[in-house]
Order: C-alpha cells, then structure tokens, then sequence
C-alpha cells in the first residue's frame, strides 16, 4: 500500500476483494484513513442493498426507519449492510448510529447475536449484540424479533424454509426478502419460493440470476442486487473529482443514486432494481452523484467543479468502439 501511494499518488483507488473476514475489516480500518481504498464485498454489497431497500419503500410505503431487519450471515456482507443502513437510518432520524442499531438483528451459525455473546463475538460483530435471550434457529428468531426485512448473506442454500416465509407473510403484507448468497446453489432460497410461499406477497431480490415467476396469473420479475451496479460508477465517481477518501456519505450517495433510477414501470413489474441493460446510464449518474457529494464534503481535488457531473462522467467513460478497417 505504501509502494502502490508512492508511485501512483494519493488519487489512486484500490479496490479490494475477497478478503477473508478477519482479514477484510482489519485492512479497510487500516487504511481508509491514509488511502483511497474501497472493500466491495462489505461497501459495495452494503451499498447495492441499501438501494434496494430505499426503492422497495415505494411499494411498502413509510420511511425506512419504520422497519426491523433481520439477517442470517453476519460476515463482511452482513455486517456491512447491517452498517450502512444504520447510518442511513441515523441520516434520516437524526438519532445516534448506536440507537438506530437496535432495529438491526443478524444471527450467526451460533444463533442470535445477543449481549451475553458479547466476550466472544469478533470485534466486527459486537455492535450487534442487543439484550435478548439466546436463540438458536432462524425460524424462532423471526417469530421472536418480527422483522420486516430479511435479508441472507449465509452463504448456506435453502436456509430460508417454508415455515420462515410464512412467517415473515404472516407478520407483513409485504415482507421484504433479500436472498443474496451466491451462487444460485446457495442463496437462501430460490425466487419461486420467496413467491410462492408469501402468496405473491414478497417484495424479493437475490444475489444470483432467477427467471421470471408466474404466480396465481401474475409475473414478478426477481431483481438481482449485484455489485456491479455500484463498483464501476462509485469508482468512477472517485476518479473524477480527483477524491483522496472514502467517506461513508458517498455510499450512500450511491445508493440514494441507483434507488432513483428504478422507474414506475420497474415497479410495477415487481422490479426494485433498474434493468441491467442500462448500467451505462445508471453508472454515469452513481458517479455524478458520488462526486457531487465528494465536493460537497470537500474531498474533491479536480477543481474546479464540472457544471454538468453526468454529461463529464459520460465523458470520461471508456467506450468499446472500434473503427471498421476493412
């Protein structure tokens, strides 16, 4: 790191990548503070998530201070969502990130993250451990916390039984279900059974690709909260304004950015995501409003500020077009 700043400049982005856990957290608090540096397996996923989130309150309704997340994996994924919405909860509410959190749930391969785990929890589970008595199975844990939002990030394939989604169907008109391990053998569970067993009810997205779902004489079309909707236009973003950090306010930028690009029609297709096919456009505004943000906070170096931050960062996005020789 010290080598890559050295011979690139306090401009360069690094991003990183499937980082082992302990490794993960233990490197981004290392050097955000000294680096341009980006985890996508806990921002970016965080980020994506927290997008959907915002876009899925237009078909609940109500703000997003309004719900109770629960989540099965509390690795970098988890934990990283679980982050970002608090500090958008704490945005929108003006409360402290410590009272927003507990609205914020995450249950572990040892059961529910309570204070009494607290000693033995890693350090990036600890914010988690809220007063409650143990509890081991996931079905129990959402009879017990009734969340509103569940979202997986296990990695553990069919975690997400019947008996789960009817329970978060009987608590909810709409529950909100991310199922977002990868690869499709693993997501917690599939989007015909996120449908099907809600009675359609499901506002659902997942990490791996499902096909369309015909339920009761309806077609829902799952969403897919991917990564890529993010990384490519928050990088960009960063590169230029010539921004020198990472500051959690540029997440959310991105987030509240993608969120804004899901159209009516999308919605009433079930759909809490823009179409994939348009990445281009939706990477150019993540980006415009990324470096808006960062100029806003001060850490924009390219001055001075471009009028048109879209039109720029279309400008500056390499496109694939080659002269036909022959």
């Amino acid at each position: 790191m010290i080598a890559v700043k050295k011979n690139y400049g306090e401009k360069i982005l690094v991003q990183f990548e499937d980082f082992a856990n302990h490794n993960a957290f233990d490197l981004l608090e290392k050097y955000r503070k000294t680096h341009l540096v980006f985890n996508d397996d806990i921002q970016g996923t965080a980020s994506v998530v927290l997008a959907g989130l915002v876009a899925a309150l237009k078909l609940v309704g109500g703000s997003l201070s309004d719900h109770k997340f629960l989540f099965l994996g509390a690795g970098e994924a988890g934990t990283g969502i679980a982050e970002l919405i608090a500090l958008e909860l704490s945005k929108r509410t003006s409360l402290p990130v410590d009272e927003v959190r507990k609205n914020i749930w995450l249950v572990d391969s040892k059961g529910l993250i309570v204070s009494s785990r607290k000693e033995s929890l890693q350090h990036f589970k600890q914010p988690w451990a809220h007063e409650h008595e143990p509890v081991k199975q996931l079905l129990d844990c959402v009879n017990q916390i009734k969340p509103t939002v569940l979202i997986g990030t296990s990695g553990q394939g069919s975690t997400f039984t019947e008996e789960v989604i009817e329970s978060m169907a009987s608590n909810n008109e709409k529950p909100i279900i991310f199922s977002l391990s990868n690869p499709t053998s693993q997501s917690e569970c599939t989007a015909e059974e996120a449908y099907t067993w809600s009675q359609g009810r499901a506002i659902f997205a997942s990490g791996s690709p499902f096909s369309q779902v015909e339920y009761e004489g309806k077609v829902f079309l799952p969403g897919q909260a991917n990564n890529a909707y993010i990384f490519p236009g928050f990088g960009l973003g960063l590169i230029m304004s010539g921004t020198i950090r990472v500051h959690d306010d540029l997440l959310l930028a991105a987030s509240e950015a993608l969120a804004s690009q899901v159209t009516q029609e999308n919605y009433d297709n079930g759909l809490i995501f823009p179409p994939f096919t348009n990445i281009r456009k939706i990477s150019a505004h993540i980006a415009a409003s990324v470096a808006a943000k960062a100029y806003e906070l001060g850490l924009a170096t390219r001055l001075p500020q471009p009028k048109d931050l879209v039109k720029f960062a279309e400008s500056c996005m390499y496109t694939p077009a080659y002269r036909n020789y022959r």
